[in-house]
């Protein structure tokens, strides 16, 4: 089991930045990839970024690449995954969700085996 404890969503304005974080402990989190994904109201889950377990390398959707950075820190058994968020916008207004355990793709929500309760961020004009 790996418990993934998202924080640091608000309101923001247009062109603001965020930081949030989340907390991974358990099983395997420090050796694990890890991803933030976002659902807004009436869409699907969608990829916005990932991290290898070393923080190597790191993947985000083009929506967001250039805006949002991935980082993380381990520690022994649990990890840090951080994702600073600037010039935000409207558009960026949903739930985002901390993931571990990928299977597969980085990018399927499906492919990943654990999830944060989420945090709500909202963006205005």
């Amino acid at each position: 089991q790996v418990q993934l404890v998202e924080s640091g969503g608000g309101l923001v304005q247009a062109g603001g930045s965020l930081r949030l974080s989340c907390a991974a402990s358990g099983r395997t989190a420090s050796r694990d990839p890890l991803g933030w994904f976002r659902q807004a109201p009436g869409k699907e889950r969608e990829f916005v970024a990932a991290i290898t377990w070393s923080g190597g390398s790191t993947f985000y959707a083009d929506s967001v690449k250039g805006r949002f950075t991935i980082s993380r820190d381990n520690d022994n058994a649990k990890s840090m995954v951080y994702l600073q968020m600037n010039s935000l916008k409207p558009e960026d207004t949903a739930v985002y969700y901390c993931a571990a355990d990928p299977d597969g793709s980085f990018y399927r929500p499906d492919d990943w085996g654990f999830w944060g309760q989420g945090t709500q961020v909202t963006v205005s004009t």
